[in-house]
């Protein structure tokens, strides 16, 4: 009988981890470094349909697809019908992680 319980509270423990805003795995504040000096050129403008940082309406449609997939796009690349977004925003330099900051850093300014 304790072994159902031990794998019970198992289980719970891991669906409860999946549940856990991937937002909390970025820095959005180290993020802010990596915005200012890879993602700005194009997202303070709006070029090749980026999302202008700020703008509530330009993010709507992209920050209830969830934090993971936003990154994921931002590190692959990603090709829309208004735009485009080169892997990691052309600058192959950055680490995931790094691009993750920067995500979380421009979700954070957007809300």
């Amino acid at each position: 009988m304790s072994r159902i319980i031990s794998a019970a509270a198992g289980a719970m423990l891991v669906l409860s981890l999946g549940s856990i805003d991937a937002k909390a795995a970025y820095n959005a504040a180290a993020g802010k470094a990596i915005y200012d000096g890879s993602c700005v050129a194009c997202h303070a403008a709006g070029i090749m349909g980026a999302p202008k940082v700020g703008l509530k309406t330009a993010w709507t449609s992209r920050i209830p697809q969830g934090m993971e997939a936003m990154v994921q796009k931002s590190i692959k690349g990603y090709q829309g019908t208004k735009g485009m977004m080169p892997a990691k925003g052309g600058n192959m330099k950055l680490t995931d992680a790094e691009v993750g900051n920067a995500v979380a850093y421009m979700v954070e300014q957007s809300r």
